[in-house]
């Protein structure tokens, strides 16, 4: 008679790849049943958006079957439960995970790699949350299709929360949805800050597994406040592959090496990394030269998460407020393939690193 402890001592033969440990250890096998003909259990991934989902099914099953044998049926159901360090934090408590994408240049496409992202992770289930946190040159709401959208207040408390937009399943907060299209923002440091606070601490955000924030180019006040406020979990920096692009992103990502800031680079993405023409997909034109971005990560020792494409209808869809990612082709797998190599590397981090410190109020 096989026993819910043979099933287990099968299953601790599997390990999650990118964790480099049993699931049984990391407590992923859920709701075990054992019947004469049949075994049924949950595996509890990391990330709705795990890459190595089929893998990891499929050595399970062959672990059990080594055990029961090839009679018995074999029913595997796989699910998610975001992992997160921010447990107990007084602010954003629903908030799993703390994102920043960064950049030391503009015009890298870094707004653009951060909607995409947003939209690919909000694909996969996850609840997936955006800040504009570019006061000065707000991008978001464009490239959502809602720059004349205001978001509602609501009073709680005697106090006003601004209630986020929600658009293709990802709630978003620009500076650009609180200021007309046509005018321009001309504040100082403190007042951008106050505004990047406000986003934080006055806003509902509710349960997010994800919320991304997409930084203005450079280092500047703007960084410094959120560091301050939300103990982030991890940065990404985008760059092109020219030098020029890589040695502002260099001092982006030497930025979050500073003892005083010391966020976790989760990895670099590389731009613009090639041109692709629409009508000859196969070929490639290295303009702005070639693995920039990957050498980068390489000389940091920091992982490496991929290169996008420079495609015409990547402009088309920001253009349009329709992400690249929500179509079919090789613009919308790349991002879709991003966003698995940022989810198991958010997830690698929150299995091999200490628990964040609570947020300064």
């Amino acid at each position: 008679m096989i026993t819910s402890t043979d099933i287990l001592k099968a299953l601790s033969t599997v390990e999650d790849p990118d964790l480099k440990r049993d699931l049984v250890s990391l407590n992923m096998i859920k709701d075990l049943k054992v019947e004469p003909k049949k075994i049924s259990f949950s595996v509890v991934l990391t990330t709705p958006a795990c890459p190595l989902k089929d893998k990891i099914r499929q050595d399970c099953e062959d672990a059990v079957e080594k055990v029961a044998g090839p009679d018995v049926e074999i029913d595997i159901f796989m699910t998610s439960s975001v992992t997160t360090l921010r447990d107990n934090a007084p602010l954003l408590p629903g908030v799993k995970n703390i994102i920043a994408i960064a950049s030391g240049k503009g015009g890298v496409g870094k707004s653009t790699v951060t909607s995409n992202l947003a939209v690919s992770l909000a694909m996969t289930g996850a609840k997936v949350g955006l800040i504009d946190a570019d006061v000065y040159g707000p991008s978001i709401p464009v490239m959502f299709n809602c720059e004349y959208e205001q978001p509602m207040v609501k009073q709680v408390n005697g106090k006003n929360i601004i209630i986020p937009i929600e658009q293709y399943g990802v709630k978003l907060l620009s500076i650009g949805f609180l200021a007309a299209p046509d005018s321009a923002v001309i504040w100082r440091g403190p007042m951008a800050s106050s505004a990047l606070k406000q986003f934080f601490s006055d806003t509902d955000w509710g349960e997010l597994d994800y919320l991304l924030i997409d930084l203005p180019p450079g280092t500047s006040d703007i960084h410094l406040t959120m560091v301050q406020t939300v103990p982030v979990t991890g940065a990404v920096i985008v760059t092109t592959p020219q030098k020029v692009a890589l040695a502002d992103a260099n001092k982006g990502l030497a930025m979050f090496k500073q003892p005083q800031i010391n966020v976790p680079i989760l990895g670099i993405v590389e731009n613009m990394a090639y041109f692709t023409p629409e009508e000859l997909p196969d070929n490639k034109y290295y303009i702005f030269g070639k693995d920039g971005g990957k050498n980068l990560s390489e000389k940091h020792g920091v992982p490496f998460l991929g290169q996008i494409p420079l495609v015409q209808s990547i402009r088309e869809s920001g253009d349009s407020g329709l992400p690249a990612a929500m179509k079919e082709g090789p613009s919308a797998d790349a991002f879709k393939t991003l966003a698995k190599t940022v989810a198991r590397q958010i997830a690698i981090r929150n299995a091999n690193q200490p628990t964040l410190v609570t947020e300064v109020k």
